[in-house]
């Protein structure tokens, strides 16, 4: 029997789809590993832009996506209906500040509480409204690449919805890292570092002189940036917090009264407020360079001596190995990926160019297991093509059953990236359960709250051209016996949706 893998790496060429033989090559299997591998899932219309594209013009497209991605209309209006996406992360968070005062300022007991009560309610819709967003681009948006690297950014600067008003804050953060996801790592860093969902989760905005907290300092180095065992010590972190120190948070519209020699060392952005008067202007010794006392720029500094240590690049680059390769990714190609991301100062397009002309990528293509979100996004991509779900609740759902829901990451390392975290007997019967659910068309995908059955029936249909074409040859025997025993196409469905072939 001849095995996927062997058939992948042979880049055997396949009959062209029924939709694109119009004077168009043939698709390959590894074409379609790649493309696969490159999104949140193949489906007939990413493989026909494919194949309309042609390879070179599609991987540039995904690498450098246009500013303006756009969204199929009835995708676009769902997110644009959600208030989330209406209002600035500030502005949410000032009307929740003020709401939560006025819910505890209130004198009855019995009332006080509903008021508060409320006040929850409303901030947990908020990171719900949030997910949507999320889930409509991820699953409907061109820019597919830059989709991922979306959530490997997230996940790589991890923030907890249930913290203080993150709830509120959620939505804007991860727009903040789809606007800098395929640009520099430098930009990246910064802008969550003057995020205030980021200054609230790892506990900077109580970073003040006299009043240390090193949290967020140690968490730069040993996640974001050089990575455990890298060679920084305590003092580098002590170090670190200090330089960050005055980094916070301001919901208040006017600029904080201050010294008049330091209103000019003011930096504000949006909630992010740089205060001179919680700030240690000691000089400091970091990562062996001395750090003269100045304010902001000192921050800047940092950041610069960070994101140009070798221990940066070769963490950078071995995470977005591991997220896309292999658990233990080849080192000669982290060593290529690390330079390059030395020599461009951190670009990541460039970075992910380096691996995906890469043979080690190449080889890997369709060996990789899904992660939760992967593994639900594709199905549901596979199962609808471009139609476009008007209820996501079920894939909220899905992703908290698999322990992987949106923002919901407890500790600031995110999700694992390994295949192990993710493969245990109880993964894949939750999986089983989910692919039912999704190959019945039983989840209510397309039915709004409320709508009592009246919504568009949609049922999947995942024996298409597509699949027929070219899925179909990358099942094992095994595989195939156990979808010709299927007695419906609801059944027939569920077992390919939970086949090992489309788990990877």
């Amino acid at each position: 029997m001849i095995s996927r893998r062997s058939l992948l790496a042979g880049g055997l060429a396949m009959a062209a789809l029924p939709y694109a033989r119009a004077a168009r090559p043939d698709l390959t299997l590894q074409d379609l590993a790649l493309v696969d591998t490159l999104t949140w899932g193949v489906n007939p219309s990413a493989v026909n832009e494919f194949l309309t594209s042609g390879r070179e013009q599609w991987l540039r497209g995904q690498l450098r996506p246009p500013a303006a991605s756009r969204l199929p209309q009835s995708a676009q209006q769902q997110i644009s209906a959600l208030p989330v996406t209406r209002r600035s992360g500030l502005d949410l968070a000032r009307d929740f500040d003020a709401m939560g005062r006025v819910a505890n300022g209130i004198v009855d007991p019995a009332t006080r509480a509903d008021a508060k009560k409320l006040h929850q309610t409303a901030m947990s819709d908020m990171a719900h409204q949030a997910a949507s967003a999320s889930i409509l681009r991820a699953l409907y948006a061109p820019d597919q690449l830059g989709e991922r690297m979306t959530w490997f950014w997230f996940n790589h600067f991890n923030v907890h919805q249930g913290k203080g008003n993150i709830r509120v804050l959620v939505g804007d953060y991860e727009h903040m890292i789809r606007r800098h996801a395929m640009g520099r790592f430098r930009d990246l860093l910064m802008a969550t570092l003057r995020h205030p969902a980021m200054l609230r989760f790892l506990d900077n905005a109580d970073n003040a002189v006299g009043h240390i907290n090193e949290n967020y300092a140690r968490e730069i180095m040993e996640l974001h940036t050089m990575g455990v065992g890298s060679g920084y010590t305590q003092q580098d972190v002590e170090q670190l917090a200090r330089i960050l120190s005055g980094a916070g948070i301001d919901l208040h519209p006017d600029i904080p009264k201050l010294k008049p020699e330091w209103q000019p060392l003011v930096v504000r952005d949006g909630a992010f407020l740089f205060n001179p008067a919680r700030h240690d202007f000691g000089d400091k010794i970091f990562l062996g360079q001395t750090v003269k006392g100045g304010g902001f720029a000192e921050i800047e500094q940092a950041l610069d001596i960070l994101c140009a240590h070798p221990a940066t690049a070769r963490h950078i680059a071995g995470r977005i190995a591991l997220y896309f390769v292999a658990d233990d990714p080849p080192k000669p190609l982290i060593d290529r990926m690390a330079r390059r991301f030395t020599e461009t100062k951190g670009h990541i397009p460039s970075v992910l160019k380096e691996m995906i002309r890469a043979p080690e990528f190449t080889a890997s293509l369709g060996t990789r297991f899904k992660d939760p979100v992967r593994y639900i996004y594709s199905a549901v991509r596979m199962a609808y093509d471009d139609k476009v779900i008007v209820n996501t609740a079920p894939v909220q759902g899905w992703l908290n059953r698999l322990s992987a829901g949106l923002f919901n990451r407890l500790t600031p390392d995110g999700y694992p990236l390994e295949s192990s975290a993710w493969s245990s007997s109880g993964q894949m019967m939750t999986r089983f359960d989910i692919a039912r659910q999704i190959g019945s068309g039983s989840a209510g995908l397309f039915k709004t709250p409320g709508d009592n059955g009246t919504g568009e029936p949609a049922f999947p249909v995942l024996q298409n051209g597509l699949y027929f074409d070219t899925w179909q040859r990358t099942l094992s025997e095994q595989t195939r016996a156990a979808l010709d025993k299927a007695t419906s196409p609801q059944d027939w469905n569920t077992l390919f949706l939970s086949s090992p072939e489309f788990m990877s």
